[in-house]
């Protein structure tokens, strides 16, 4: 039975991919930021597979580093790490830029993905054998104006993947990239603060991707 880490595992696609996961019977680590979520998922999940959860930020490197420590010793064969914990947070131009929104996104979708690969991946390491898989965007591909800083991120994330690659591939550790387009998840609610009303008028006039969609995605490559 393989042992599957998950960040932002409390909604969307994370969400889906524990979902996903379950039902193909992988152990479970879950991990996000909203404990009363990470227990409902626990029970709506645990009947299917083993779980446990970790609470942390990952933005947090002490949290990161005390969540992945304290897990069990026969729970650190992880077999798949889920670097999906991420956010996007405004759409303004550079001159126009909040400086806390690319701190936020730059800390959590670049930095955080990096103080979680580290531990995981030298345990990885030690055993010869693993998969990660990074959630990146086509923003990484195709920049577009006033998300200049998430988009940067998200670049960022494919360079990481890469060198990821590069450096692994003798250690029998795969790397796998996934950019979804847009997926109709409370990612614009996260972005534009609530405002339900702009984050409705992003996906007028097609038919978004699901999070069960990238799911399906990354269940294809893992397996």
């Amino acid at each position: 039975m393989k042992t599957a880490f998950i960040t932002g595992a409390t909604s969307g696609i994370g969400k889906a991919i524990a979902e996903r996961f379950a039902e193909e019977g992988k152990r479970l680590i879950l991990c996000g930021r909203r404990e009363e979520i990470l227990k409902k998922l626990t029970e709506d999940l645990s009947t299917k597979t083993e779980i446990i959860t970790l609470k942390f930020d990952v933005r947090n490197r002490e949290e990161v580093e005390n969540a992945i420590s304290s897990l069990p010793e026969n729970w650190k064969n992880i077999d798949i790490l889920i670097n999906n914990a991420g956010n996007a947070h405004g759409l303004d131009s550079i001159s126009e830029g909040n400086c806390d929104d690319w701190d936020a996104m730059m800390d959590g979708n670049v930095k955080g993905l990096l103080y979680v690969s580290k531990p995981i991946i030298s345990l990885m390491k030690n055993r010869n054998s693993g998969h990660v898989v990074n959630i990146s965007s086509v923003a990484a591909r195709q920049t577009y104006a006033n998300g200049v800083v998430y988009c940067a991120s998200k670049k960022a994330v494919d360079v990481i993947s890469e060198g990821m690659r590069i450096e692994l591939t003798e250690f029998g550790i795969k790397i796998t990239n996934i950019q979804p387009g847009a997926v109709a998840t409370d990612f614009s609610m996260v972005r534009f603060k609530g405002d339900e009303e702009r984050s409705k008028a992003v996906y007028t006039g097609y038919e978004a991707l699901l999070a069960e969609d990238i799911a399906d995605a990354v269940s294809y490559c893992v397996n």
